[in-house]
């Protein structure tokens, strides 16, 4: 029977999609063209909403969309970061938390993948709603400056101040779960980064289904 590489649906297309995006994200925002800027954003958003409620409608969850998913958001939000720093120099020691914190996750998710070969954490409620509060700040801010040409130091200091108390809230339940992880001995706990990239049907492993 032939075989299909699980990890090709469109869960993990959204997902890739959402990385594309950061490179005209980032030009139009760098060139002023707000606009752009926030329709790039706004995409991203909405693939990160839907790439989630596809996979859990079509059970099209992979070892690969889990990794890939929590990544493309990283690098998504560290390019807004940037830029954000680039235009309000004095917001870099807040944003400076946001990045640290999210370098942190990626290199122990690389330990506990790579080193001890074990499954990192799906995404909590909490990631998720810390993730939605930062879009939904930095849209109103960019819509703001943008549009209606607003610019308001304090409410800038605001929001990014509860976005990056979210992100900290988030980290410090991610680390508990990043304790848990590695003392358990559950073997589901255990991860075949080969096998999983492989991402081929339950068939080939079990051909006589």
């Amino acid at each position: 029977m032939k075989t299909w590489n699980r990890n090709i649906n469109v869960p993990n297309g959204l997902t890739v999609l959402r990385i594309v995006l950061i490179v005209p994200l980032v030009v139009f925002f760098l060139q002023d063209k707000i606009l752009e800027a926030m329709i790039c954003l706004i995409l991203s958003g909405l693939s990160d909403m839907f790439d989630g409620m596809i996979a859990r409608r079509f059970n099209q969850f992979t070892e690969l969309g889990k990794m890939l998913d929590p990544v493309a958001d990283k690098l998504t939000q560290g390019a807004i970061v940037v830029c954000l720093a680039v235009r309000v120099p004095v917001l870099i020691p807040l944003l400076s938390i946001f990045i640290v914190k999210e370098l942190l996750m990626l290199i122990a998710g690389a330990y506990m993948v790579l080193k001890v070969k074990k499954r990192p954490s799906a995404s909590k409620w909490y990631g998720k709603l810390a993730t939605a509060v930062f879009y939904f700040s930095v849209t109103l801010l960019v819509a703001l400056k943008g549009i209606w040409q607003i610019e308001s130091f304090p409410l800038t200091v605001a929001l990014l101040s509860v976005t990056a108390a979210l992100m900290l809230y988030a980290l410090y339940g991610y680390f508990q779960l990043f304790q848990q992880t590695l003392r358990s001995q559950d073997p589901k706990d255990t991860i075949d980064l080969k096998a999983d990239l492989r991402g081929v049907s339950a068939q080939e492993h079990n051909p006589e289904k």
